[in-house]
């Protein structure tokens, strides 16, 4: 491995490390949170090739992408404590390993169900790859580049985002269906490549730094998200009991989760964690945006085709300005946060969320698809300078040994917000639209995807609230709250 040096100043004293191969080792991380966020998106466009291929119907295909989410979802803080206790450089590559192989194993499935089975053992490689990656900027770059280098992972995550549909739509076309999984062996084997010779080495940890890995909680862990992520995503016109058991399964395992943790002397989650005000109301404003970050997504081609009247082309074209905007954004968010400040910056973004929030539940349907594209621009924008702040403030003063743990609760609370967003924003369409959005009338579109921003205006409103209060008791040595 490369050696770092450090720049000093004309009087001699050390100024902040710098190493050499730095940029390496970010290519490394970048492609970590690339190839994760491709392996979403980049699967979409293939559902109704896949259902003809292996003539099955869409609810069965629909686990192709149900299968890896669930995973990384449920595996995600366990992975980022496996990193803690046992080295995140091994473990990233383990992931990298993980995630190549079982990329291979899906472009060689025989059969659908071999299929959603080797996307499952993808997720769980990318849920060590999206854990680490985030925990890894810490032990490489200078805390004065924190917001810069978590910015270059927020533009990696949106471009993953947005040429997932047409890289997907263009290898089907041209070589199949097998080529939108095995597009990520050559990236994958780079990536290895990259970390394996520019990341530090692990520090040696002792047995007491290690302490035992908690297996009961992370699999009560995992229980209370898959029930929760399965409850969310279900079928609305299947069984209601069914659905409301998944909530409460969700319910009483969350209890019994904190149960356990607060009896363990090595939990998995350290609950005394979350008295910190700046990481609680971090990762609660990042649940907040998340959702409504998830509107623009259920509720976007609604508007634009049944609302504004686009064709399918035209709507995709102007869905893809939200992703394009947050990779262009997200390097000069994160400079922006390097220079004047995670907490002045997150709320920076949060106003322009808010801003983009009121428009869009305000702008009348007679503007057609600038009324709809301009407050979406302003929207992604904040979105993008939130994240590199938020996840700045989050993650700039951890001690080593917490950064894979709470890096892996960071990219949770994301997935929480996703998740709830799909589901409870989109029943705030339905319900304001009077009818399936599918047949609702061009008005009753406008009206529900009106209603529906509102709602998200309200979200962010809770998220500068929280945001804010946090910097005050950060500034504020007596402030009672962050005693208790």
């Amino acid at each position: 491995m490369r050696t770092s040096k450090a720049r000093r100043s004309r009087a001699g004293t050390e100024v902040e490390p710098v190493r050499p191969m730095i940029t390496w080792a970010l290519m490394g991380l970048a492609l970590s949170i690339l190839l994760a966020s491709l392996g979403t998106s980049v699967t979409n466009i293939g559902l109704p090739t896949l259902a003809s291929v292996f003539e099955a119907s869409f609810r069965e295909v629909q686990w192709v992408i149900l299968a890896y989410l669930l995973s990384i979802t449920t595996l995600i803080v366990g992975a980022g404590r496996l990193g803690d206790m046992f080295g995140r450089r091994r473990l990233l590559l383990f992931g990298f390993a993980v995630f190549t192989l079982a990329s291979a194993a899906c472009g060689a499935a025989p059969t659908l169900a071999m299929l959603i089975v080797a996307r499952a053992v993808q997720g769980l490689g990318a849920a060590f790859m999206l854990a680490l990656a985030m925990a890894f900027v810490g032990d490489i770059v200078p805390k004065a580049r924190i917001g810069s280098a978590m910015g270059l992972l927020g533009t990696m995550s949106a471009i993953g985002t947005a040429i997932g549909p047409s890289l997907g739509g263009m290898l089907i076309a041209t070589v199949g269906w097998r080529a939108m999984f095995l597009v990520n062996v050559p990236l994958g084997i780079a990536a290895i490549a990259f970390i394996w010779s520019d990341l530090p080495a692990d520090r040696p940890s002792t047995a007491l730094e290690r302490g035992r890995f908690d297996v009961i909680g992370t699999t009560l862990l995992a229980l209370v998200l898959a029930a929760y992520a399965l409850a969310v995503t279900a079928d609305r016109n299947g069984s209601a009991d069914q659905i409301w058991a998944l909530f409460a399964t969700a319910a009483i395992g969350a209890f019994a989760f904190v149960f356990v943790e607060l009896r363990r002397a090595t939990p998995l989650v350290r609950l005394s964690l979350f008295r910190d005000p700046m990481l609680s109301s971090g990762l609660f404003a990042n649940t907040l945006v998340s959702t409504v970050m998830m509107a623009t997504l259920v509720i976007g081609p609604f508007h634009l085709t049944r609302g504004l009247g686009l064709d399918a082309a035209r709507a995709g074209l102007i869905m893809s300005i939200g992703p394009i905007v947050s990779a262009l954004t997200g390097i000069p968010a994160g400079r922006l946060v390097d220079r004047f400040g995670g907490g002045r910056m997150a709320l920076v973004g949060l106003m322009n969320m808010m801003v983009g929030c009121a428009l869009l539940a305000l702008t009348p349907a007679r503007l057609g698809i600038v009324g709809y594209a301009a407050p979406l621009v302003v929207l992604t924008s904040g979105y993008a300078i939130f994240q590199a702040a938020n996840n700045t403030m989050v993650m700039a003063d951890l001690p080593a040994e917490r950064r894979g743990l709470v890096s892996g609760v960071l990219n949770l609370s994301r997935n929480f917000g996703l998740m709830t967003g799909a589901s409870v924003l989109g029943a705030v369409f339905a319900w304001a639209s009077g009818a399936d959005p599918r047949s609702a009338a061009p008005d009753d579109v406008v009206v529900g995807t009106h209603a529906t921003f509102a709602v998200a205006l309200v979200l962010v409103v809770l998220a500068m609230t929280a945001t804010a209060t946090s910097l005050r008791c950060s500034d504020t040595a007596s402030c009672a709250s962050c005693l208790i």
